[in-house]
Order: structure tokens, then sequence, then C-alpha cells
């Protein structure tokens, strides 16, 4: 990659293919890029069928946790859901927020917009609306966000600073946000990291954990926990796309390095001295 609209446009690509693409092939995907697996397992996702609130139709095995499930909806919040996709999260999310609340799904591949709202529709949700836009600049106003999650989709952003300091913009005073997303804990092999089908698949875009975590305490946000943690294991039909069969074995002789994580922050009021400002 060059640049990070050239990173944009290789993702953007990629997710409109797989908008359009069977969920089977997604399910068995790293993260849905399309470097399908033989293997009989989810390479990332989650299981969402035993979530209030689920639809099959929006879910295309993309993402890499359940931040729904972590993200403490309540009844009447605005539930803001970065990389929206078909819907999965939003429809979740509106279970939880109910007839009083509001999801705004935002999604910068329009294909995806189009799947997601034909979903909202076939639902009857008044309450879900899903618009076109860029993460790094979200189309929210500031201060209207009780919640923001977002799955498997903040990694893929080339501006990742940028993109929290969104995220924070967003949220109320006392809002939060659970998101999933891959991070790493060594280096990836250089071939895996400059491969577009494995930068669109959330791995080769992933960053150190470390480095995640400091990125989102330097964009304002307390309390940062980590709520779940998994190890993500990539099958050697898809390491053999990039890597010799010698190189297989280096990287497998390692500790495992890919994770998945979902992670909690608040946007508490700023204080100064003992008491607030």
């Amino acid at each position: 990659m060059e640049s990070n609209e050239q990173i944009k446009e290789v993702i953007k690509q990629k997710y409109s293919e797989i908008a359009l693409q069977d969920k089977q092939i997604n399910a068995r995907s790293c993260c849905g890029s399309g470097c399908s697996s033989n293997e009989v397992y989810n390479i990332m996702s989650d299981e969402y069928e035993l979530l209030a609130g689920y639809n099959p139709d929006a879910d295309l095995k993309l993402g890499c946790g359940l931040p729904t499930e972590f993200a403490n909806i309540k009844k009447g919040d605005t539930v803001v859901d970065l990389g929206s996709g078909a819907g999965n999260d939003c429809f979740v999310a509106r279970h939880e927020v109910g007839e009083t609340g509001k999801i705004i799904g935002i999604d910068f591949t329009e294909a995806m917009i189009e799947k997601a709202r034909n979903n909202a529709e076939k639902l009857k949700f008044n309450n879900v609306e899903f618009r076109l836009g860029d993460i790094e600049k979200i189309p929210v106003a500031a201060n209207v966000a009780d919640v923001v999650v977002s799955n498997c989709v903040m990694n893929l952003v080339p501006d990742k600073p940028k993109a929290f300091s969104e995220v924070y913009r967003i949220l109320k005073v006392g809002g939060h946000f659970s998101i999933s997303d891959i991070v790493l804990t060594g280096d990836l092999p250089e071939k895996i990291k400059s491969a577009a089908e494995m930068y669109a698949g959330c791995v080769a875009s992933a960053i150190q954990k470390t480095d995640y975590l400091q990125i989102i305490r330097i964009a304002g946000f307390k309390n940062v926990v980590v709520q779940r943690e998994k190890p993500i294991i990539v099958p050697d039909d898809i390491l053999k796309n990039y890597l010799t069969d010698e190189e297989i074995i280096a990287y497998k002789a390692k500790e495992n390095i890919i994770y998945s994580i979902t992670v909690y922050g608040e946007k508490q009021i700023n204080c100064c001295g003992t008491n607030c400002c």
C-alpha cells in the first residue's frame, strides 16, 4: 500500500464484492476478504444466533467479536455502529434500545449501505438509519451517541488516532464504546503485511495491542478495559497463498500473535483540581 487513499480504495472494492457474495464464503474467509479457507470453522467471526434482535439476512460473517453483547446498551439510547455492513450489530442494538432509542449505522461502501437499508425496510424499523461516510470523518454531530460499537473495522482505518478522536467527538459526556478488533502481540511476516487481500481481511492492517490501547487513551478515553480476548489462528491453506512451506513452519513455531479483542472505554467529564470545572 502506498497511501491511505489507496488502502481505502482496496478495502472499498473488497467489501463491495463481499456485499454481493454468499455469506458462507465470508464465514470461512479472513474477515470476509475473499482469501477463503477450506477449513470448516470460522476464522474470526463469533456466532450471533443466540443474541436477541439477530437477523440472519444482515449477518455476513465479517466480525471478530460480539461488541453489542458487551456494550451495556440501555432502552432509549442512541447507538452508532461504525462499519455497519449489512446491519447485523445495528439490529441487535435496536432490540436493546427499543422503540424510544435510535441506531445510526456508518459505512463507506455504497453496496453495504444499500443492503442494510433494504434489511431495515423489510423489518419495518423506523428508528434505524444508515449513512454513507468515512470513520475518519464520521457524519454524526458531536455529543450525540450514548454508545458506539464497531466490529472488526477500526483496524482497517489508516489513521486510527483520527478515527478514535472522532469516536470521542460523537459520544456524549458519560457515553462509552465497546469495539471488537484484531490486534497483534508480535511481528507478522512481511509477505502477509504487504498483501492487499490480507489487509482487507483485517490481519495485515492490525497493529500492536499496546499501541492500539495507547491510541484509545491518548484520544481521551478513561476506564479503558479489554472485555474479551481470543487468539486468531490463520489456517495453512490461507498461509500458503503468501508463505513458503518453510516460512509457514517458522511462523507456526512461534507463539500466536494475532488476537481478537473487545475493548471498552468511557468519555468522562474533564475535571481540574479536586472539583470539576
